[in-house]
């Protein structure tokens, strides 16, 4: 087991990542090795900026455009998400990136929540410092300085978001990408015993109307283990407060699955 501890400050753009100790073996990630597919088995904007959803790709065109390109396999599970939150999130939301990766998702999110008021806020969280930095970068490439403004990046477990939302915050958003970090130590990954502690921390912070993201791979040794969690935890909540969606490939058996966790 890797034991990742962290109780440090560091800078490495123009704002401060503001660090807590973490002492699990938790590695918060996007695996960018997606696979795309032809089927799904539940389905459930406005962006006139190129912003990457993930290596390849920008936002364009809209939900039913994006649906109907993953159904052909033209779409990753990543890029629904993500329109998906644009039916979700509001100028001054508050969220929170619970697996920063790359930061693909951390500017995602920024975008959504970002106005001239300057009320949003996105709270993000890995245990692994190379992923802050490389958000970090992403962020400096993509994102103003007043944008940048309203991120918070810490270096601990995503089972330890409520140490930095504020008690009196909900957030609109949590957002989960699981594995390990692509082009990052693959033994390093998200365990379904914390995972599922961030989903019990997430369904906490979350306001009604708000929504748990998730994207889960099965490829990985830990993958598969992590995924039955994750549903099992899903198909516990109970329906009058809840609507729980999977959305999956079925003849691809390694294909990411994506599930979203609506809170009534």
């Amino acid at each position: 087991m890797v034991k990742c501890e962290w109780n440090l400050k560091f800078s490495v753009s123009p704002w401060l990542f503001s660090s807590k100790k973490s002492t699990t073996s938790i590695a918060a990630s996007a695996n960018s090795s997606e696979l795309n597919g032809a089927s799904i088995s539940v389905a459930g904007a406005e962006s006139s900026s190129s912003i990457p959803l993930c290596r390849d790709s920008t936002i364009s065109g809209s939900m039913e455009q994006v649906m109907v390109e993953y159904v052909f396999g033209r779409k990753k599970a990543t890029e629904v998400a993500h329109y998906v939150w644009k039916h979700v999130i509001q100028k001054g939301d508050a969220v929170v990136d619970a697996t920063c990766g790359n930061g693909y998702d951390t500017l995602a999110l920024l975008k959504l929540v970002a106005d001239k008021t300057q009320r949003g806020r996105v709270y993000g969280m890995d245990v692994q410092k190379i992923a802050l930095e490389s958000t970090s970068s992403l962020l400096d490439q993509f994102a103003s300085q007043d944008e940048k403004e309203l991120v918070e990046l810490f270096v601990m477990s995503h089972s330890q978001m409520e140490d930095i939302v504020p008690n009196d915050v909900s957030a609109r958003l949590v957002a989960f990408n699981l594995g390990y970090l692509p082009g990052g130590d693959k033994k390093i990954i998200t365990r379904s015993e914390t995972t599922v502690l961030a989903l019990e921390a997430a369904k906490r912070i979350l306001a009604p109307g708000g929504l748990i993201s998730i994207v889960t791979y099965v490829g990985h040794p830990g993958g598969r283990e992590e995924f039955e969690k994750i549903e099992e935890f899903a198909s516990r909540l109970p329906v009058e407060g809840w609507n729980c969606c999977k959305l999956h490939t079925l003849n691809r058996p390694l294909a990411p699955m994506l599930l979203f966790l609506f809170k009534r």
